[in-house]
């Protein structure tokens, strides 16, 4: 087939995925070859595509891919994450929408509405992950609340709780009040935020003396319970036993001593509000004080609000500062910058809250993951500057509140039967539940009826820590075939930001419920930010449309445009002009098809010299790019090996190797030179396949009429061969010969069409390549020897050889001498650094061999050209 004249991308990507599709290429069953395995992290199953999943994305199909090339069974898991908070938030801003709202609802209606939104939006991103390439077993997609899935998660709760690691606790918690939910510690970040510190008096009881009290949140007064000073402050001493009264209300509250009280902290006294904070409930506890919650779950003023009943928190402490105010109860109010806990999911500011909830006890599973990660190195992270965050945060694990307040969720398998607080069972359904209460209470006449399920539902967290085991149904099925098979997974590419969340979490439970670590290796990207270093976001109006980019540009341009902007690790500087060079990265190999398809071939010609020089050389830096490319991939540094291999194609095949084997215009190929070009333009396919499938797999088809098996996506990734290391040292000495010649043309004016001679005080010993230097030099004559004196001209130098090229221009001496003398300075310069390198102990004691052998020719090939250099300016 003629291949056209333009790459057109998007002509090509549908059909070569359904191809691929079609062929079940991407498909794996449990067989004799070594598994690859890759779970994908699950984005949210009403999410779309956005700049970190096409990072992240892009990274885990180039992996997966190379690896089906390697003869792996390359097994890669999609599936999308029920995503609690965020679903069931969207749900209740549609039901909104439409004059509904959740509290009319029943739980089952509200549920059916929320399958509703799953099934119309659900998915949606799996699909637009297709089309940035992505090869995963789509038979195998999974969705946290999938039944099986569910079944896994209620029978992990049920066999913690047996284990006596889950329990039912009255703690302080994180409560979200625009979610109306608890949430885990790793779920609320703190920001610096601009508040005031307000100094209120509190009147001291049958008395004129008052103490002042310093709050940033002055509005909680309404649920403070007593005053605290320290016993040893002399200050307060006399006040000991006495009450104040709560400003704004009718209360009257102890002043009690602890030693908790910092004296040389704000005025020595403290409030103390036991139901909206954590120290405040611990001496709360001591004391036997008195909890009085002031606030309704969606954070507006309750009952015991009083007055400010029913108004939003922040317009309450507003008013409320104004009543003190009023009333000469505020001695000051003075700016204080402080971190503010807000939800890490919607923003809202956390409120303190005491509620009965479900724990589950994190000590003893952290243990064998810090050995896994820090000691026995079972789990490597990349990078490794990781590991002190990961270390940081085990070492100082709380335990974990596993509960929601809300309806889209794994409900809590725990069955109330009476009004004690261990009047419960924990069971896998109604029935076992009844059974179980009967047995614990001792009443046989217990009916359904008497069971009350608990409201809440499970952290999405909870399912996903499960996510490498459960894919395989392997809490259900221990030892089923592709559990056994498949597991552990091999690699893991997530972001840092969930490190704690879900990796270190995937750990815990690998080792706690298979005794084994769930991946071998965590590649832990960067974030995506813009190109001025700003975090993408809808606010900021950066974050470009992901799916709009690969319309513009095509798929493999937008991956290559994302990996030249990705070091391992580090943050993404992403601009838009990246996918413009991966774009003019996709024609240069289409045009170079182009070029090669459009020679005609004559059987019967002999391959010339230069072509066969140039193939010689091609094979053996080929082979040598490979290895660095291989090197690469183990190290997980895939931007360097896609930088490689980019400067490959378009350097070394395109601008050299093509340009030294093409025929004159209008002159045929010979068939030997020609066979050679397509089977290393093919190797360089195969591994730029990885990165840009779709427009390889295109040419690869143009080349020959392939069967489905003899598909490149299935084709065999290159073993690296030995190679000749003098040919590719000779090559490189001939590039910047032809560099040298060519730079000499721009200085002098001389046309690249006008043929030179060139003149050379020495052959290096076996030099090769001066087919090479006549035909992109221009060059008509090429001699070993010194010109003759009276012959215009000008000359360069590289490393210790001298080249002179006759001109009819006369050389003027004043500015070849200035020339001489700026090359003499900076290869004096050079000199010295090398010489410094070799007087190190350190380094010729710590240095391979080959480095310190490669320093000492560059000191002696210096060596050789100052002297040349002095001979020269000597002349002058």
């Amino acid at each position: 087939m003629e291949i056209p004249s333009k790459f057109d991308a998007k002509g090509i990507e549908s059909k070569w995925y359904s191809y691929w599709q079609k062929n079940n290429f991407f498909k794996s069953s449990p067989d004799e070859r070594e598994p690859y395995t890759i779970v994908i992290p699950p984005p949210n199953v009403t999410g779309i595509l956005h700049m970190g999943h096409m990072l992240n994305n892009s990274l885990q199909d180039i992996i997966v891919r190379r690896a089906r090339m390697r003869d792996f069974n390359a097994c890669w898991v999609p599936g999308t994450d029920h995503a609690s908070i965020a679903t069931e938030a969207k749900v209740v801003a549609k039901l909104k929408s439409e004059g509904i709202e959740k509290s009319d609802l029943t739980r089952e209606e509200f549920l059916k509405h929320a399958w509703d939104w799953t099934e119309e939006y659900g998915g949606v991103i799996l699909e637009q992950l297709k089309k940035l390439g992505c090869s995963c077993d789509w038979d195998r997609t999974k969705f946290t609340l999938d039944p099986e899935m569910t079944a896994s998660v209620l029978q992990v709760f049920e066999q913690l709780h047996n284990d006596g690691l889950i329990y039912r606790g009255y703690r302080m918690v994180n409560w979200d009040p625009e979610a109306q939910t608890t949430l885990s510690d790793e779920e609320v970040l703190y920001e610096e935020k601009n508040g005031n510190l307000y100094h209120i008096v509190y009147p001291v009881v049958d008395s004129d003396e008052r103490v002042i009290i310093a709050t940033t949140r002055p509005e909680t007064l309404l649920g403070d319970t007593a005053i605290c000073i320290h016993p040893e402050d002399e200050r307060y001493t006399h006040l000991k036993g006495k009450k104040v009264s709560v400003p704004l209300t009718n209360r009257t509250i102890p002043i009690i001593e602890d030693d908790y009280v910092a004296m040389d902290f704000g005025t020595g006294c403290l409030k103390v509000t036991p139901a909206h904070d954590q120290n405040d409930k611990l001496l709360g506890e001591k004391h036997q004080l008195e909890v009085i919650n002031i606030f309704n779950p969606d954070g507006s003023l309750n009952e015991n609000g009083g007055s400010y009943e029913n108004l939003d928190r922040f317009k309450a402490r507003k008013i409320i500062v104004k009543d003190l105010e009023a009333q000469q109860l505020l001695v000051k109010t003075e700016p204080h910058r402080h971190k503010v806990g807000v939800s890490e999911r919607t923003k809202a500011v956390i409120e303190p809250r005491l509620l009965d909830q479900w724990f589950l006890k994190m000590e003893e599973l952290a243990r064998p993951a810090i050995d896994g990660v820090l000691n026995s190195k079972d789990i490597e992270l990349l990078p490794e500057k990781f590991k002190n965050t990961y270390r940081h945060w085990m070492e100082n694990i709380r335990d974990w509140n596993i509960s929601r307040q809300l309806w889209w969720g794994q409900r809590i398998p725990a069955y109330y039967y009476g009004k004690g607080k261990d009047d419960y069972v924990v069971a896998l359904d109604e029935v076992k539940a009844l059974e179980k209460a009967r047995s614990k209470s001792g009443n046989a006449s217990l009916t359904m009826d008497n069971l009350r399920q608990d409201e809440d539902v499970l952290d999405t967290w909870f399912s996903s820590w499960l996510w490498p085991i459960s894919v395989f149904d392997g809490i259900r099925y221990p030892e089923n075939e592709e559990i056994q098979y498949y597991y552990p997974t091999q690699d893991l590419v997530t972001g840092p930001d969930i490190l704690f969340f879900w990796v270190a979490r995937m750990i815990m439970s690998g080792y706690a419920f298979r005794d084994e670590k769930p991946f071998s290796k965590v590649y832990l990207t960067g974030l995506v930010r813009d190109k001025k270093g700003r975090k993408m976001s809808k606010q900021l109006g950066n974050s470009p449309d992901a799916l709009k980019l690969i319309k513009d540009y095509g798929a493999d341009a937008v991956r290559v445009g994302l990996m030249l902007s990705s070091a391992a690790g580090n943050d993404l500087l992403f601009d838009e002009t990246l996918c413009q060079q991966g774009k003019n990265f996709a024609n240069k190999i289409w045009n170079a098809y182009r070029l090669i398809e459009g020679w005609e071939i004559k059987e019967d010609l002999q391959a010339p010299n230069v072509a066969s020089e140039a193939l010689e050389w091609y094979e053996s830096h080929f082979e040598k790019t490979l290895a660095w490319v291989d090197e690469n991939f183990e190290k997980y540094r895939i931007s360097d090996a896609l930088m490689s291999i980019y400067k490959l194609v378009w350097e070394d095949f395109c601008s050299w190797l093509l340009e030294l084997i093409k025929p004159e215009y209008g002159e045929p190929i010979d068939r030997q030179s020609y066979n050679k070009v397509i089977a290393l333009f093919e190797k360089n396919l195969r591994i730029l396949h990885p990165f840009m499938p779709f427009l390889t797999e295109e040419i690869w088809h143009y080349i020959a009429d392939r069967k489905p098996e003899e598909a490149l996506t299935i084709a065999a990734w290159p073993k690296v061969h030995t190679y000749d290391k003098k040919c590719i040292s000779d090559f490189e000495l001939a590039q910047q010969i032809i560099g040298g010649i060519r730079n000499f043309r721009k200085e002098k004016n001389i046309s690249p069409k006008e043929q030179i001679s060139l003149y050379l005080n020495s052959k290096p010993a076996n030099f090769n390549y001066e087919s090479a230097i006549v035909k992109l030099g221009g060059v008509s004559e090429m001699y070993y020897s010194i010109p003759p004196k009276d012959l215009a001209g000008g000359s360069f130098r590289i490393n210790n050889l001298e080249f002179f090229i006759p001109t009819n221009a006369v050389e003027d001496p004043k500015e070849e001498k200035e020339k001489l003398i700026s090359e003499l300075k900076y290869t004096k310069g050079f000199l010295a650094s090398v010489e410094k390198k070799l007087s190190n102990d350190r380094f010729v004691s710590n240095a391979p061999e080959k480095v310190i052998e490669l320093e000492r020719k560059k000191a002696a090939d210096a060596n050789e050209k100052i002297i040349l250099l002095l001979k020269n300016l000597e002349s002058l």
